[in-house]
C-alpha cells in the first residue's frame, strides 16, 4: 500500500480517515451463523473470530487464503545501558536467521501457511538513549512509520505483526508506563532473562525515560520512548485498517507499539486481535487497559510474531466452520423448537 506522510500531523489525519467495520458483512454473517448445525454460541470465540474477520475484510463469507506475517527489526540506544541479557548485534544476526529460514517464526509460518517477510530498519543506527532525549526525531519516526505502512500488500487477508530488537521490552515498558501511568516496576519484566541487579537497572532506565517524556501526546510518547520497529508496527496497523486487513498482534512489544493509536482514536485497534498473552507481566496489564483479551496463553515470551502465528490456526478453524458447515436445512437436521 502506498501512502505519503511527512509529519506526525499527517499520521493523525490518516487515523481520522480509518474506516469502521462493514455492517453489511456483519449482517450477512449474522444471517448464516444461526442456521449452522450446532447450538447457538457453541463454538465460542471461534464464532467471534469469523464475525471479526468478515467485518474487517468487508465481505461475507470471510476468507483466509493470503495470511501474511511481517517481522520488524530495530536496534535501541538503551541496549547499551545493560537492559538485556544479549548484545545488540544479535538483532542483525537474528534477521539473517529469519531470512535463512532458521527461526521459530519461520517454522510456525510454514506450519500455518503464512507468507513471511522481515523488515529491517536501519540496524546500524540504533535509536537514541531515551533517558537523555527523544529516541527518534520526528523525521526518523515518520520514516519508520511509513516503512511499516508500505509493508502491507493490498491483497492480504490477515496480517500477523511481530518484532525483533535486542532490548525492546525496555521501550515497550516505558511507552506503556508513560501512556497509562503506574510505576516502572509494574510494567517491566525479565525480557530476554535479566534478573537481580540487571532487572533493577532495567527498571531504573524505564523510570528515567518515563520521567523525562511523560505528559506528551500519545504518538509523541511512542516517538520519544519507542524505536524504529515499534513505529513501523504502528504504521502497519494503520495501513491494514485503511486497506480493510484484519491484524493479529503478537506479544508485549507489539501491543505496546500500537497502544498509542488507541489513545489517539478510541476504536483504532478494533480491527486487531491479540494472538497470545506473553509472560511479560506488563502485557496482561496493557491488554486490560486496551480492553483486549488474548486468544492463547501458552507461556510464550519469544517475540518474532510467534504467538500470533500460532493464533492463525484458530482463525483458519473459525473460517472453516462458518463457511464449510451445513445449515440445518441442508443437512436435514431439526432445529430447536
Amino acid at each position: 500500500m502506498n501512502f505519503t506522510i511527512s509529519s506526525v500531523a499527517d499520521i493523525r489525519a490518516l487515523l481520522a480517515e480509518m474506516p469502521s467495520r462493514d455492517l453489511d458483512a456483519v449482517a450477512a454473517w449474522g444471517a448464516r451463523e444461526p442456521q449452522l448445525t450446532k447450538p447457538a454460541g457453541s463454538l465460542g470465540r471461534l464464532e467471534d473470530l469469523s464475525q471479526w474477520l468478515s467485518a474487517w475484510q468487508g465481505r461475507h463469507p470471510p476468507r483466509l487464503a493470503t495470511p501474511r506475517a511481517r517481522v520488524f527489526a530495530g536496534n535501541h540506544g538503551v541496549a547499551a545501558l545493560g537492559v538485556s541479557a544479549f548484545p545488540a548485534e544479535v538483532t542483525l544476526q537474528m534477521v539473517a536467521n529469519f531470512r535463512h529460514g532458521g527461526a521459530a517464526i519461520n517454522q510456525l509460518c510454514k506450519a500455518f501457511d503464512v507468507q513471511l517477510d522481515v523488515v529491517a530498519l536501519d540496524l546500524e543506527r540504533p535509536s537514541a538513549d531515551f533517558t537523555q532525549g527523544a529516541a527518534l526525531s520526528e523525521d526518523e519516526f515518520v520514516a519508520a512509520f511509513a516503512s511499516g505502512m508500505e509493508s502491507v500488500p493490498a491483497d492480504t487477508d490477515l496480517l500477523v505483526i511481530g518484532e525483533m530488537g535486542i532490548g525492546n521490552t525496555t521501550p515497550a515498558a516505558a511507552v506503556s508506563c508513560a501512556l497509562f501511568g503506574g510505576e516502572a516496576a509494574d510494567w517491566t519484566g525479565r525480557g530476554t532473562g535479566v534478573e537481580g541487579g540487571a532487572l533493577a537497572r532495567k527498571i531504573e532506565v524505564v523510570a528515567a525515560g518515563v520521567k523525562l517524556h511523560r505528559g506528551n501526546p500519545p504518538l509523541d510518547i511512542l516517538r520519544r520512548l519507542g524505536g524504529r520497529e515499534l513505529a513501523a508496527m504502528a504504521g502497519a496497523v494503520v495501513a491494514a485498517r485503511l486497506g480493510r486487513v484484519p491484524v493479529m498482534l503478537d506479544g508485549y512489544v507489539t501491543t505496546a507499539a500500537v497502544a498509542a493509536l488507541a489513545l489517539e482514536r478510541a476504536d483504532a485497534l478494533d480491527h486487531c486481535m491479540v494472538g497470545h498473552v506473553s509472560v511479560e507481566p506488563g502485557h496482561l496489564r496493557l491488554m486490560g487497559k486496551l480492553g483486549k483479551t488474548a486468544l492463547l496463553d501458552l507461556g510464550m515470551r519469544l517475540g518474532e510474531g510467534s504467538g500470533a502465528a500460532v493464533a492463525v490456526g484458530l482463525v483458519k478453524a473459525a473460517v472453516a466452520c462458518h463457511v464449510g458447515m451445513a445449515t440445518f436445512a441442508e443437512a436435514g437436521v431439526s432445529d430447536k423448537g
